[in-house]
């Protein structure tokens, strides 16, 4: 199982309004920002920011970390195998394909198998 990146959770109630905060704290620009159901997501660094509602972020505060990797399939196959538990069954976002999952000691994480564009992108070829 390749893992590519694993990104920290944020939470804020406005994105623009912390963006420059974490510029600063990580040298960089968001290498990634999107809407998605009700949320605004910008990936920073090893930050990803969860912006919106509280109402609205509590529907993803479940998750301790997201986990970018290269083959969902493997990893689906891998979390089974070791006792995991797909909480969130695979769907598809802007960025790719996703579950969650909760591990055997409890923590639940989202995985994502980003589009082969934007790996390319972030990551080069």
């Amino acid at each position: 199982m390749t893992i590519l990146k694993t990104y920290a959770r944020l939470w804020t109630d406005d994105l623009d309004r912390d963006l420059p905060f974490l510029r600063d704290l990580v040298g960089a620009d968001p290498h990634l920002r999107f809407g998605f159901e009700g949320v605004e997501l910008a990936a920073i660094g090893d930050f990803l920011v969860i912006a919106g509602p509280p109402e609205e972020r509590a529907r993803y505060a479940h998750a301790t970390a997201t986990v970018v990797v290269r083959d969902l399939d493997e990893v689906t196959a891998a979390l089974r195998r070791t006792g995991a538990r797909i909480t969130t069954p695979e769907a598809t976002s802007a960025t790719g394909r996703f579950l969650y999952a909760r591990h055997p000691g409890g923590a639940e994480v989202e995985y994502v198998e980003w589009a082969p564009e934007l790996v390319a992108r972030v990551f080069g070829p």
